[in-house]
């Protein structure tokens, strides 16, 4: 497989938590909502990939400002760019995000721009059903009818996946820096601001092919456990060597069954995560 026909694919399990909006989506009345989906009979919570996208941009532009197009203020709740015509060679979020500016040029033609993103997230799927749980809460000041709310909130771990082509790139160096930036996601936010949550993995799937088929995305069950991806290797639809596991789920008994089928099985994130850049970049 050349380098440039490489797909890297990773689902991620968070730690346990308690989600919840701290404002913005609401209900219309005085509840603050989470988003939630049915899955057969039970209804989960999900987070939407532009959060997830949104706290990779946060992480790009904290530890790379130099590198980034679009720059974010904090004090303020804005972002501004810095290059409007927007240069995919230059900045790394325009290569990796990709952008769309619509207009029209002096004989009111089409002259849109634009550029599809590289990363593609899926959204993050609660690992367990979601009952109904609310927090009341009193704002602060004066109060009126808006003073008192409820808060929706559910303990559980999230799983969502990432994945792109390496070929996709301008700078193929720069998948290194979207693979650094999952261990290291901060804010989960976007149009509304949740509470502290860890997106970072307890719990990651990696694998390097050069499939377009991911196979492994929301690859973990109710117990965190990947039966699935054990069946997958049993059958032959994805071959071992494709694989890495890392942190929690390398402790468990599926792990040991596919460490002896030549699957790498790493006790650490960041070794699964440094591992996930060598079989990328390795020439075969």
């Amino acid at each position: 497989m050349t380098n440039k026909n490489k797909y890297c694919w990773l689902t991620i399990l968070t730690p346990p938590g308690i989600a919840a909006n701290n404002r913005g989506e609401g209900d219309g009345g005085n509840t603050s909502t989470l988003q939630r989906i049915t899955i057969g009979d039970k209804v989960h919570t999900t987070i939407s990939s532009e959060s997830i996208k949104w706290a990779i941009r946060e992480y790009l532009g904290n530890i790379y400002p130099d590198k980034v197009n679009r720059i974010y203020d904090p004090i303020v709740d804005e972002y501004s760019l810095k290059n409007e015509e927007y240069d995919e060679t230059l900045y790394v979020d325009d290569d990796v995000f990709g952008y769309m500016d619509a207009r029209k040029n002096s004989k009111n033609q089409d002259a849109t721009t634009k550029r599809r993103g590289v990363v593609e997230v899926n959204r993050a799927i609660s690992l367990t059903a979601y009952n109904g749980d609310k927090f009341f809460n009193s704002r602060a000041g004066i109060k009126n009818s808006n003073a008192l709310y409820n808060t929706e909130s559910h303990y559980t771990r999230y799983q969502y996946s990432i994945g792109f082509r390496l070929g996709d790139f301008v700078v193929a160096d720069r998948a290194n820096l979207i693979l650094d930036a999952i261990p290291n996601l901060r804010h989960v936010g976007g149009n509304h601001s949740r509470s502290l949550y860890d997106y970072a993995p307890a719990s990651i799937i990696i694998r390097i092919t050069n499939s377009p088929s991911p196979l492994i995305l929301y690859s973990f069950n109710e117990e965190g456990k990947i039966p699935e991806i054990v069946r997958l290797v049993e059958v032959g639809d994805i071959p071992p060597e494709e694989l890495i596991l890392g942190g929690q789920i390398a402790q468990s008994n599926e792990a040991t069954i596919l460490d002896e089928k030549d699957v790498v099985v790493c006790g650490g994130i960041m070794e699964a995560i440094n591992t996930a850049k060598y079989a990328l970049f390795r020439k075969s």
